[in-house]
């Protein structure tokens, strides 16, 4: 009892994994993955948890095959009573029917078997129900299913079909003779074989002449396929009498099929066969989910490490701008101009130091007007820069993504949304630089707080030596020329030379290292919310780290529990 509850145990654990494989990229292997999946799922809830958990439930035979081929006639005449109605029009859309003997109600008549099936008694089942029929005419232990056409051109109609095959104990599948050879009969065929399921073939309205010739082909065809065990019954085309096919062609299918339910040996056979086939089959079913999850992790990294590029590039592009002068140009410069006053600064460097600070403080508490000139250019051009980086990380993550497997379904149309900066971006950037530049200004002020000789000019001049320690964060003189090195670089070294006189060589390093790394966290903070909308999407779709493992797992797991009850 112990080992036996240890196996649909792990089975359920495997099924709770299939249903939850990640498939939500748009990769190629994603439908097939997608479809075996629900095929395994449907299986596992249909048929082999209720089949493990009752093993001496009634025999579910399931009646299948083509269009046409007199699926409910050869039910109804097998039982001698009209239980199900033949379809006149093709395509017929209707819910299957199962038909039981009255003492085998209860197995059926709950969720045990097809638990997403409705019952219905009294009258035809609705869409996604099942007609539950009682007869005298079936013994107890043997229940069929008249099921919807395998190559119905409905494809719900299909779909129903294939669960119904997969649900089954037996397949009796029925053809005719004008289409046994036909494709899509024979890759259900092929799936029967594949999964050990037991099978037994009608063959039906086969002109008398012919009989022996088409029943060899098939026979031929059936051994080929390596179902050479599958029982073939061979109905003779002829009239119906009253609506049933002749005694003397139905009798042999009945006959067996009451054979296998008065037997239990040879019914339990059955059941271990198509029970035994199932779950062998569950290896390589699964494991084409898996791939499909790998598949699914393989492009999930690709999709990510194209958005990672695009925005490593912009986090480069701006700390390669504010390390080589860049910024030191157009409106910068010239607001730097009128904020040093070039000729003053430059004979004031002819003094000493103290001479020096008494002009510097003159100059400090006299300029308030170009200091916030000088603080609101280098604003804008920081607002500039750390704009074009990002929506060039945004463009470049776009067209990335529309190339590679899973990125066009991800963007799903929001191309015009997300090539460029989100909406909140240009506050959250002039946010973020007018809070560095604050943060520059209260390193001035916390440097100077502990220089009382210097607290005096520092509550004069704390906009204009924060100004100059802006200045001094882009101070590299690369990437300028002629006139821009001489004003630029020479004017940046007057102010830092004034800062040196203020607050010492190396404090004034500090102060600029430690405002340049304020200004690094704050533009990559940006950059990772930028980034964080592809990520989103990502996240969203994507198989969490080692779904595919766990899989593999849980597969493993019931390979080791079939072989503790085998």
């Amino acid at each position: 009892m112990t080992s036996r509850a240890t196996l649909p145990d792990a089975l359920q654990l495997l099924r709770n994994q299939v249903a939850a494989a990640p498939l939500g990229l748009d990769t190629s292997g994603r439908d097939t993955a997608a479809r075996t999946a629900h095929a395994v799922v449907d299986q596992v809830d249909d048929y082999l948890l209720p089949r493990l958990r009752d093993l001496d439930a009634p025999l579910l035979t399931v009646v299948g095959g083509s269009t046409g081929a007199g699926k409910s006639t050869l039910v109804n005449s097998v039982l001698q009573a009209r239980v199900t109605t033949p379809g006149v029009l093709r395509p017929t859309t209707r819910a299957p029917v199962l038909v039981c003997a009255p003492a085998d109600r209860a197995a059926f008549a709950g969720d045990r078997v097809l638990p997403g099936l409705t019952r219905t008694t009294g009258g035809e089942a609705g869409p996604g129900g099942l007609q539950l029929v009682t007869h005298e005419g079936l013994p107890p232990g043997l229940a069929l299913i008249d099921a919807p056409d395998v190559d119905s051109v409905v494809e719900a109609n299909r779909d129903l079909a294939g669960q119904l095959l997969a649900a089954a104990d037996l397949w009796v599948f029925v053809t005719t003779a004008a289409r046994y050879a036909d494709a899509v009969p024979w890759d259900l065929l092929r799936t029967a074989q594949e999964r050990g399921t037991a099978l037994a073939v009608v063959l039906d309205r086969v002109p008398p002449e012919a009989v022996g010739e088409v029943a060899d082909d098939l026979a031929g065809m059936l051994q080929r396929a390596r179902l050479s065990g599958a029982r073939l019954f061979v109905i003779e085309e002829r009239p119906l009498v009253d609506g049933f096919l002749p005694e003397d062609q139905v009798a042999p299918l009945r006959d067996w099929l009451h054979g296998l339910a008065a037997d239990a040996e040879q019914r339990a056979a059955v059941v271990r066969q198509t029970l035994a086939g199932a779950l062998e089959s569950l290896g390589d079913r699964v494991e084409v989910v898996v791939a499909g999850v790998e598949e699914q992790a393989t492009a999930a990294e690709a999709l990510d490490a194209a958005a990672d590029a695009a925005y490593a590039r912009a986090r480069a592009a701006i700390d390669e701008a504010v390390g080589n002068g860049s910024l030191l140009r157009g409106e910068v410069l010239s607001r730097w101009q009128e904020f040093v006053g070039t000729g003053e600064w430059m004979r004031s460097l002819q003094g000493q130091v103290g001479r020096l600070r008494d002009r510097v403080t003159a100059a400090f508490t006299g300029r308030a007007t170009p200091a916030a000139d000088l603080a609101g250019a280098l604003e804008s051009g920081v607002e500039l820069l750390l704009r074009a980086e990002a929506d060039r990380a945004a463009e470049t993550t776009v067209t990335s993504w529309r190339t590679l497997p899973g990125g066009i379904a991800l963007l799903d149309g929001r191309e015009i949304e997300l090539d460029g900066v989100s909406p909140s971006f240009a506050g959250a950037s002039a946010d973020e630089v007018r809070a560095w530049q604050g943060h520059v200004l209260d390193l001035v002020r916390s440097e100077g707080a502990g220089k009382r000789s210097r607290a005096r000019l520092l509550s004069w001049g704390v906009n204009g030596a924060g100004a100059v320690v802006m200045v001094a964060v882009f101070a590299s003189t690369a990437g300028l020329s002629g006139a821009e090195v001489v004003v630029a670089g020479g004017t940046t070294a007057i102010g830092q030379r004034v800062l040196e006189a203020v607050f010492g060589d190396a404090a004034v390093r500090e102060l600029a290292a430690r405002a340049r790394a304020d200004l690094d966290a704050r533009a990559a903070r940006l950059l990772n919310a930028e980034q964080g909308r592809f990520d989103a999407l990502l996240d969203d779709a994507a198989p969490q780290p080692g779904a595919a493992a766990e899989l593999r797992a849980a597969l493993a797991a019931l390979t080791d529990a079939r072989r503790a009850v085998a």
